[in-house]
């Protein structure tokens, strides 16, 4: 008897009706349930990292998670001027323990941290309607990319790292966080630009995509790790959701958010 190609389709959908139970609970409940789950989740995506970059990975790869965890849980609680550098000491940290690969682990590690800050204060600042509002944009633009890119096909994006990735994918998951955008427009009181910001938002989270792609291209690896049964890693799954989180930092900065609020 042959294999079928769905044979993993069981531990794909049990693994993610899990991760979309235990992040909806958390988006919901908020406060320091949020803050535990995104600082575990944090934690976890550095030690994927370390162990993707450094072959000798010996005790660093735990040590780096446990610390980054333990970063975001208390940055959260300080004020902004105090936590930039806190966030950034997990970066340091690594560099002297890291056999190789050490650049880039300072590099992607202060997006994790930097992102997982973000995700925490865009609960914390703004409630659950801007924290769904920006999940339906990095979803629905994977999900408009996905389809998009089988049915339409053309020109690849960046094939030499991100074979699978087409232009057709990229400018239809664009086109969906607009339609994100617009339902938020006309519901809240963001007004339309919320539409630019969402299509800006839908750009970073598919640059995370790409920057985890190199990386993993790099370490001659498929997976970011096996913690999650048919998906891969933590850093496969949400790497869309980093770039998207970052750029809410550097965003709200420069233009406020959500926009026409303020």
């Amino acid at each position: 008897m042959t294999s079928g190609k769905w044979d993993d389709l069981a531990p794909r959908l049990i693994s993610a009706v899990a991760m979309v139970a235990v992040g909806a609970l958390g988006v919901w409940l908020g406060g320091l349930w949020f803050h535990g789950l995104i600082s575990i989740v944090v934690g976890l995506m550095v030690w994927e990292l370390v162990t993707m970059l450094d072959t000798a990975r010996s005790k660093s790869p735990t040590i780096l998670a446990v610390v980054s965890a333990i970063v975001s849980m208390i940055a959260i609680e300080l004020p902004p001027s105090l936590a930039l550098p806190l966030l950034l000491m997990p970066s340091m940290l690594g560099l002297g323990r890291m056999e190789r690969g050490g650049v880039t682990y300072a590099v992607f590690t202060a997006f994790i941290l930097l992102a997982g800050y973000g995700l925490m204060s865009l609960r914390d600042d703004f409630g659950l309607t801007w924290m769904v509002w920006l999940l339906l944009v990095v979803v629905v633009t994977d999900i408009a990319g996905y389809f998009a890119g089988r049915l339409i096909g053309g020109p690849k994006l960046w094939p030499r790292v991100s074979p699978k990735k087409t232009w057709s994918g990229t400018v239809a998951g664009w086109l969906g966080s607009s339609v994100v955008a617009a339902f938020f427009a006309s519901t809240t009181q963001a007004g339309y630009g919320l539409i630019g910001v969402s299509i800006a938002v839908s750009m970073a989270s598919q640059i995370g995509d790409i920057a985890e792609s190199a990386i993993k291209r790099r370490a001659g690896v498929k997976d970011s790790s096996h913690l999650i049964p048919g998906h891969g890693g933590l850093l496969d799954r949400f790497d869309g959701m980093l770039g998207a989180a970052l750029f809410i930092v550097i965003a709200g900065q420069l233009v406020g958010f959500p926009p026409g609020t303020q």
